[in-house]
């Protein structure tokens, strides 16, 4: 399979990703083993009623699961069928528990639970996935061979969409944090420890809109539907990253509690 080509590590290696994600991209899905993947969930998918059957087909279960993010739970089978067969319009149903929402844009997105409508029938939901599949393949490629790459593949992909999103700013806030890729990103670009994640989650709210005011002058997250502004929090995100490997002085847990004492 082609392996995407990264030449350097931090800013130079993410401006030449940029520069050449075309045509890199086009020859990643391109891939022998990629396009057996997408033309089998692509002929079988509407074959599937129920989150059982989809489950039990693991290459049909990779794509899907690889379209959200979630490749790693390719072996927690009954877990995603509770996820998936609980859909998410009751409040305590198991995908609407977590922070991290990509369980419950899984779960929506196919319609397996109760009142929701299945969408494994239609083919422009296949293709629909299918390009998801492709795009979080090439991020998790990039991310074998530099994870900060993964992480700013993600955000220049999903930060506009939380951003321009129809819900409170504090809203937006919690969907960040409960993102893990994008939790990361701003968890660098904004100088934080990742130790905060210990602390009560409005205490980490607030930590991130004090900071968000100080790095970028606001703590609106709609701001980031601006390419601008979206590419600058991804620099700052790729240059601490690389820093970060250098050392430093004081303790991420230190920097947490100075945090909270302040």
């Amino acid at each position: 399979m082609f392996q995407p080509v990264i030449p350097a590590a931090g800013l130079a290696g993410w401006r030449f990703l940029q520069n050449t994600y075309d045509s890199q991209f086009e020859a990643f899905t391109k891939s022998t083993a990629l396009q057996r993947d997408t033309e089998y969930f692509r002929e079988t998918l509407s074959e599937i009623s129920t989150a059982e059957e989809l489950v039990s087909d693991r290459r049909l279960l990779s794509v899907a699961l690889g379209a959200f993010g979630l490749q790693d739970d390719i072996d927690n089978r009954y877990f995603i069928k509770k996820v998936l067969e609980e859909g998410t319009t009751s409040d305590d149903a198991l995908a609407n528990k977590f922070a991290d929402t990509r369980y419950k844009e899984l779960s929506e997105a196919f319609g397996f639970g109760p009142g929701e409508f299945l969408k494994t029938g239609q083919a422009s939901f296949a293709e629909a996935i299918i390009d998801r599949f492709e795009t979080g393949s090439f991020e998790v490629a990039a991310g074998a061979q530099d994870d900060a790459m993964r992480v700013a593949l993600y955000a220049q992909r999903s930060l506009a969409d939380v951003a321009g999103g129809d819900m409170s700013n504090d809203s937006k806030w919690f969907t960040v944090m409960g993102d893990p890729p994008l939790r990361e990103l701003f968890e660098k670009a904004l100088n934080l420890p990742s130790e905060i994640g210990q602390i009560d989650i409005d205490q980490q709210l607030e930590i991130f809109k004090d900071r968000s005011v100080a790095i970028f002058g606001s703590d609106d997250l709609s701001l980031f539907k601006d390419e601008d502004l979206r590419q600058d929090a991804i620099t700052k995100y790729v240059l601490r990253d690389q820093l970060s490997g250098f050392g430093g002085g004081m303790s991420g847990r230190a920097i947490a509690l100075t945090l909270l004492q302040g």
